[in-house]
């Protein structure tokens, strides 16, 4: 035993007394001694058993610990020649410490609050995250629902978004078990079993899949109108000369005037005996061509074991978003406000305040401001645990506030007459043409942030999927590619048929959002507050009522 004491002395803190976080059997770290602890790094192929309760280490690991404790005895302790540096020393959060009995426990105090995040920055993380593509169809939804009832819409979805998100955070700390380490679909599996488990990958799937099959969309988009405005300033053409705009040198157009409610999928053949330009309008086309020439550009990329190179350009996403809110503001002060306001019958240029079809809005919402699945994990690396959900508040205000600004601007200024505000378009860019210098300026930074981030949303659905069916993320490369060219088949699907992003948004944002956003949250609570003797009628009858709208939110979505 006294040979096992001396093994354990430099990995095992003695001074219990001073304990902050104990872990299992009292092994813990103080979180400012990593440096000359070193625990041991186990490799995750080296714990065995990683299901059971006590997670074992395989005799290789075994034997890894004796060697390091073999060469920490050649100098004196106070000696750190033989201590490894810091550049090959893993994250505190991956680090474990071995026990002589064999076991392996990952160190309680590294894992939540230790991040060195600020309020500040978490703050801004989640702003990000929820900064999505739902936000160049925040204008098209505030035009369905009427510009009275869309702001209104906006807040209150808004308040009961971050209500629930509330709650979610909440949910860990409810039930009595060691839940440190927990993520969301863990806690839906504590009360709900395996199907609680089945159920939120199934939703969390959802919402992967439609936002990839929306990326897909709006990546042909973009690349469409980049491609059109190199060919039309190469050739000296202009391609608004036959759609219906306005007479400025700020033009705004609308593309689908005479062509109902169907995006337009080519462009327009403005000299007829031009077979450049024919052969141009054949080659590259919206929805018959340029879907198709992704697949070159994106399969490949879909196929990489690790998205780590494309996860450094997420700087991408602040700098787009940060350019549409300039766009948006100076478009706004050269073409001004154009508002009347007539509660409930149409006229020809302007919307009635009131529209029987704002649970459009509500579903685009859902998902602009959904970051239910995910808020925990972002939340753990907060410095300051206390301030979770004052900074949770803070920056759904924030969220609230940018798709106000973005929606109000775009609607208010947008020239009626002498456009109606129905030619506001679900995707927003539409609405300028593609020889608008600061348009194309924004489909390039979207689409290169889009085919950066596309490759991390089709890994996320593979760990998900895949993870949970064959225990392995990357059990072959023809179970990946199967998996890959379904995805893309439905974007490429949905880009030839179906371009409307803003109904593909409402329907996989009222989808995902009525189990993780309405349903989960809420039952959670219920059954919470049951198990402890403390549920009233009162709070009975609002969490059902948030539970029947994210039903109705969804079944209406198919009769608008």
């Amino acid at each position: 035993m006294a040979n096992v004491d001396n093994d354990s002395r430099h990995l095992l803190n003695s001074e219990v007394e001073h304990e902050i976080n104990p872990g299992p059997m009292n092994i813990q770290f103080e979180s400012s001694d990593l440096r000359s602890k070193r625990p041991f790094y186990i490799e995750p192929t080296n714990i065995v058993s990683v299901n059971d309760v006590i997670q074992r280490v395989s005799d290789h690991a075994s034997a890894m610990n004796k060697r390091i404790h073999y060469y920490s005895r050649l100098t004196t302790p106070a000696d750190k020649a033989l201590i490894a540096p810091d550049h090959v020393v893993p994250a505190p959060e991956e680090c474990y410490v071995y026990s002589p009995l064999g076991s392996a426990y990952k160190l309680q105090s590294c894992t939540e609050g230790y991040g060195k995040n600020t309020s500040l920055v978490t703050i801004f993380m989640i702003w990000n995250t929820m900064m999505g593509t739902s936000i160049l169809s925040i204008p098209w939804g505030i035009k369905q629902a009427g510009f009275t009832t869309g702001m209104c819409v906006i807040i209150l979805m808004g308040l009961l978004t971050l209500y629930c998100c509330y709650r979610v955070v909440k949910s860990r700390t409810i039930c009595s078990l060691d839940t440190t380490t927990w993520e969301y679909p863990d806690v839906c599996r504590y009360y709900f079993g395996s199907f609680g488990q089945w159920s939120s990958l199934l939703f969390s799937l959802v919402s992967l899949i439609g936002a990839m099959i929306v990326y897909w969309v709006l990546m042909s988009n973009f690349l469409f109108n980049t491609g059109k405005f190199i060919f039309n300033f190469i050739h000296h053409i202009n391609d608004t000369d036959t759609i219906l705009r306005t007479n400025n040198s700020d033009p705004v157009i609308c593309p689908n005037a005479e062509s109902g409610d169907h995006p337009d999928n080519g462009s327009v053949i403005f000299y007829a005996n031009d077979t450049g330009v024919q052969q141009f309008e054949k080659w590259w086309n919206k929805s018959r061509t340029v879907p198709f020439y992704l697949i070159g550009l994106l399969l490949p990329l879909l196929n990489f074991k690790s998205p780590s190179f494309f996860s450094k350009f997420n700087i991408l996403g602040t700098v787009s978003v940060l350019y549409l809110i300039f766009l948006v503001t100076l478009k706004a002060i050269r073409l001004g406000f154009h508002l009347e306001f007539h509660w409930f019958m149409p006229t020809e240029f302007f919307v009635p305040e009131i529209r029987y079809q704002f649970p459009q809005l509500t579903g685009v919402l859902t998902l602009a401001f959904f970051i239910h699945n995910c808020i925990i994990t972002l939340l753990k690396n907060n410095k300051n645990q206390e301030n979770n959900v004052r900074d949770l508040c803070i920056a759904y205000m924030l969220v609230t506030l940018t798709y106000l600004y973005i929606g109000v601007l775009v609607f208010a200024s947008f020239p009626s007459p002498p456009l109606s505000k129905d030619c506001i378009e679900q995707n927003f860019l539409d609405n300028f043409p593609s020889s608008d210098t600061l348009s194309f300026i924004a489909r390039i930074f979207l689409l290169f942030q889009m085919m950066t981030v596309y490759p991390l949303l089709g890994y996320l659905a593979r760990v998900q999927l895949l993870g949970h069916i064959f225990g392995d993320i990357y059990p072959s490369i023809f179970h990946v590619l199967i998996l890959n060219l379904i995805i893309v088949g439905a974007g490429v699907i949905m880009a030839c048929f179906y371009p409307n992003i803003g109904g593909i948004i409402r329907y996989s944002g009222a989808a995902c959002g009525l189990a993780f956003v309405f349903i989960y949250p809420s039952l959670i609570y219920i059954i919470s507050l049951h198990q402890e003797e403390r549920l009233t009628w009162p709070k009975l009858i609002f969490h059902i009522f948030i539970i029947i709208l994210g039903l109705a939110n969804l079944i209406v979505q198919f009769f608008m």
